[in-house]
């Protein structure tokens, strides 16, 4: 058994007063930069390392503080920012459908803390199963612990967290709010009537860092599915059907306006990926999330049976040792009970009908529990911020959406939105559940007290769920989600909502492309016949199919800016490798590198969207995105270009000098 780095007989203060509060505070603040970098990229990144250190850095002004209390706060700060994952996935679909003008604080609140709860209490039996059981890695959970055992570099450290966040703030002050030059740089051309040749990428300092926090392998991945969608299904389907009858077809439809001959490439591209080509990523997401299903039907099991098997027992917690005392399943059983109670009302008052609203918090139940299970064992093995969520939510929207077509036929106009409440509420849960596991991880490692975790994820919960209806809210005022607008020409993209949207209002309206469903479901089956191959020949290139799903649905633009920071991630490791053998200390260099490279890189997403948050207010008051702009027109975006270059260079140069530095 692992030895834990505080021992099981040494008590040391983990819930104290200040580290319940801080915890909630920074759950509030990150669940709100999390939303923003949600809505507008399509992919969130784990908080417990950022957590971790600003912890650190505050705790180490009060006299007493120690390891368990830090990890205590950052296990609440890091469950916000998951439930924010689960939330922006889901909710703004309902915006975008038209079924709510606007989020009802109420109903939002519940569903995520109900869903946030039913995530933390079903991590219970799981702990035990995929943490103690099968030992798995949990990478950012190792990664945590190790910030935290160095924490007496936590003030340190923090430099770097606060330098990337004045950037990625100003940054994004500048094009933004100022609107110094315009956010995306974007070109593409028509090859005759049968082709299109295109490049994108979003200037975004917080897309360069999500891109170096996942690595060069993922952002490949990412880039792969942007290039299936752009550079071969998109000219496919020109060739195919040619540009002046798609234009003519999309100026029917209204995709595309204006004048037949004054409609561009990147516009044509741009409404062949909307209506056709996304739906390949609902497909392969859909394989994806059965796959993973039917990998972890034995993990699945094995923590049914002991959580059934603790409940029956009923031990006695005095005697079991303190770093393995879980919440008790006594309470777990209850409190699952408890939430189901609420999401019944609510889907009862949605649907208006008994059974089918008991059906579906039933269903609601069985789904969180194995998706929990999914994104806790995935979470093991890639980290949470490559969680398959999206992969699982698309699984149970539709899946929802079918069962309820059957019940209430194609005419029921509240059935997608009772499909998007069932996967809104699974969202959460499963998001909580595999960031959750990963600080379970941190803890096993340190020495933590389980269930005081448990009960820090609660109040990480509750503190985001309170604050989130509120930064959607806001959100939704100022800049609106979907494709942007004359109307809204800052729309936030979100991604994942739009194609929640497009599955459940499909299946009951009969509008969803089911062919290029098909083909995105046969895509994603030759992936894993691929991912198979690379795992008997040994590679440690492996090809996880929702990887490249992610990317098939994100906009080309936001998948190379990932990308590039995937690429500046491999040239800093490729420099530690070329100085391994002109260095003492290699391990501990590496280290100290990789922290400052992540700090800053967190840093650039929580600044940029922090202003992001705080520019929609002036926005959302005075209806005008232009209402801080200083010059008339944006200059292009070349003075954006200049910027991420610079910035990728600052990123590359810093973590190379302190790998270099004696420390």
């Amino acid at each position: 058994m692992e030895k834990p780095y505080i021992g099981p007989e040494t008590k040391l203060p983990e819930l104290t007063v200040k580290a319940i509060l801080l915890g909630a505070l920074l759950s509030m603040v990150l669940a709100g930069a999390n939303a923003y970098l949600g809505l507008f990229a399509g992919l969130t990144v784990s908080a417990s390392i950022p957590a971790a250190v600003i912890s650190m850095a505050v705790l180490k002004l009060f006299k007493h503080q120690n390891i368990l209390e830090n990890n205590i706060v950052q296990t609440s700060a890091s469950a916000g920012e998951s439930l924010a994952a689960g939330v922006i996935f889901t909710f703004p679909a309902l915006i975008l459908m038209g079924y709510w003008e606007e989020f009802n604080y109420l109903e939002t609140m519940l569903i995520a803390l109900c869903g946030g709860v039913l995530g933390v209490f079903f991590t219970v039996p799981l702990r035990s199963a995929l943490i103690v059981k099968q030992k798995l890695m949990f990478p950012e959970g190792v990664a945590t612990s190790e910030v935290l055992k160095s924490g007496e570099e936590g003030g340190k450290a923090i430099k770097y967290l606060v330098a990337g966040s004045l950037v990625g703030a100003l940054v994004k002050f500048f094009e933004a709010g100022f609107k110094i030059w315009e956010g995306v740089f974007e070109q593409g051309a028509l090859l005759g009537k049968k082709g299109l040749a295109y490049f994108g990428m979003n200037l975004s300092p917080a897309l360069i860092a999500v891109g170096y926090i996942v690595g060069i392998k993922i952002s490949t991945l990412v880039f792969a599915g942007g290039v299936i969608s752009w550079w071969i299904g998109i000219p496919l389907i020109i060739s195919i059907e040619g540009a002046d009858s798609l234009i003519q077809e999309y100026l029917v439809s209204g995709h595309l306006t204006g004048p037949a001959d004054q409609v561009t490439a990147t516009q044509l591209g741009s409404a062949i990926w909307t209506t056709k080509i996304r739906f390949l990523g609902v497909g392969a997401m859909v394989v994806g999330g059965l796959w993973a299903l039917i990998n972890l039907r034995s993990a699945i099991g094995m923590a049914v049976s002991q959580g059934v098997q603790a409940f029956k027992e009923k031990i006695d917690m005095s005697k079991v040792l303190r770093t393995e005392r879980d919440t008790p399943m006594s309470w777990v059983l209850i409190g699952v009970g408890a939430m189901i109670v609420p999401i019944f009302i609510i889907y009862l008052r949605e649907i208006q009908q008994i059974p089918i609203s008991a059906l579906m918090a039933l269903f609601m139940v069985i789904a969180g529990f194995l998706f929990a299970s999914v994104a806790g064992y995935m979470a093991g093995l890639v980290g949470s911020s490559n969680n398959p969520i999206s992969g699982v939510t698309i699984a149970t929207i539709l899946t929802s959406a079918l069962i309820l077509l059957a019940l209430l036929g194609t005419g029921a106009e509240k059935g997608p939105a009772a499909a998007i409440l069932i996967g809104a509420v699974v969202c959460c849960a499963a998001a909580i559940a595999g960031d959750n596991m990963q600080d379970l991880k941190a803890g096993h490692i340190l020495g933590a007290t389980p269930r005081n975790q448990q009960i820090m994820q609660m109040v990480g919960v509750f503190a985001a769920a309170f604050v989130l209806p509120l930064v959607l809210q806001l959100l939704n005022t100022a800049y609106g989600f979907g494709p942007s607008t004359p109307e809204q020409p800052d729309s936030l993209a979100a991604p994942q909502a739009t194609l929640m949207q497009s599955v459940a209002e499909g299946v009951f309206g009969s509008g969803l492309p089911w062919g290029m469903v098909y083909v995105g479901m046969a895509l994603g089956v030759l992936i894993i016949v691929l991912d198979k191959i690379q795992e008997r020949r040994g590679s440690d290139f492996r090809i996880p199919v929702l990887a490249v799903a992610v990317g098939l649905y994100l906009p080309f633009e936001l998948d190379s800016a990932i990308m590039l920071g995937g690429i500046i991630s491999w040239l800093i490791i490729r420099y530690q490798k070329k100085r391994k053998s002109e260095v003492g200390d290699f391990e501990a260099r590496e280290q100290r590198s990789n922290r400052a490279g992540l700090l800053i890189a967190s840093g650039l997403i929580t600044g940029e969207a922090l202003v992001g948050i705080f520019l929609a207010i002036p926005v959302a008051i005075y209806e005008s995105s232009n209402v801080l702009a200083i010059v008339k027109e944006p200059f292009g975006s070349w003075p954006g270009l200049i910027v991420i270059a610079a910035i990728c260079y600052w990123v590359y140069n810093l973590s190379t000098k302190v790998f270099t530095k004696d420390n």
